[in-house]
């Protein structure tokens, strides 16, 4: 690690109080440019500890840049991860409230609960087949606390990879019931298609991206517990969204996610 503790914990500081204050900060690479990729996750380590002694509490983990095409253009060869805390969360058809982001964009987001544990290295996609529960639909929306959404992807794992809001459709489905590879996404801004995908987006299989997310847990000592709740990553592009807009989010097989920005 190139920083020492004090300056990973400023850092937290720093960028969990430009996420609750909905204020822009630029990317902190500017300032550390010789900070690794272990410096990163330290960071985002400490911003879950902050957001836990307060009593909230972390209920998913997330996975990020899961398009081989974002992946070779960001000159890496595996996705971010993150994680989201309780007060995320928002029920099916909820108004977001606008003023308290900064330039809020929503992904369609297949995700998965899983029954067994997992862990690295060497997870492979059959392994997490296996060991997911069930599945279900959601729309993650990204809120990046750098200006105008410009980062690098040290900064980015720095600021939990985004994450500010997310809502996840209550239409669950068996696992052995869908396709994860095939499963169609249809995205729609205020009544107008914006944005078609399907499941293989995000690293060829859905699961391919909890596999890589227990490699990574693996490494660093850790695991997927049992029960675990995962957004896959964005299976169609970031579309960026102000107060007055609606989305609707269509999905094969798992029904329709709708929320509103206000």
């Amino acid at each position: 690690m190139a920083l020492d503790k004090n300056t990973i914990l400023g850092l937290a500081e720093h960028l969990e109080t430009a996420e609750l204050q909905a204020h822009d900060v630029t990317k902190i690479t500017d300032e550390y440019p010789d900070m690794d990729w272990a410096d990163a996750y330290a960071i985002q380590d400490e911003i879950r500890r902050r957001k836990e002694a307060r009593g909230q509490k972390t209920v998913g983990l997330k996975c990020g840049l899961t398009s081989f095409a974002k992946m070779k253009q960001m000159g890496v060869d595996v996705p971010v991860f993150g994680f989201v805390s309780d007060y995320m969360s928002r029920p099916e058809g909820a108004a977001i409230a606008v003023k308290e982001l900064i330039h809020p964009k929503v992904e369609a987001e297949i995700c998965v609960v899983t029954k067994a544990p997992l862990r690295g290295p060497g997870c492979h996609v059959g392994a997490v087949m296996a060991a997911i529960d069930f599945v279900l639909p959601g729309v993650e929306v990204i809120d990046s606390r750098y200006r105008d959404f410009k980062f690098d992807l040290k900064s980015v794992i720095a600021d939990n990879t985004s994450a500010s809001r997310f809502v996840v459709g209550g239409r669950a489905r068996n696992v052995e019931d869908v396709d994860l590879r095939t499963l169609g996404v249809v995205m729609e801004k205020n009544g107008k298609i914006v944005a078609m995908a399907a499941g293989a987006a995000v690293l060829g299989h859905p699961a391919a991206a909890v596999a890589a997310l227990a490699n990574h847990l693996g490494a660093r000592g850790q695991e997927i517990p049992a029960g675990s709740f995962i957004m896959t990553g964005g299976v169609t592009e970031a579309i960026a969204v102000q107060a007055g807009d609606h989305i609707a989010v269509r999905f094969q097989d798992l029904g329709t996610v709708s929320l509103r920005f206000a």
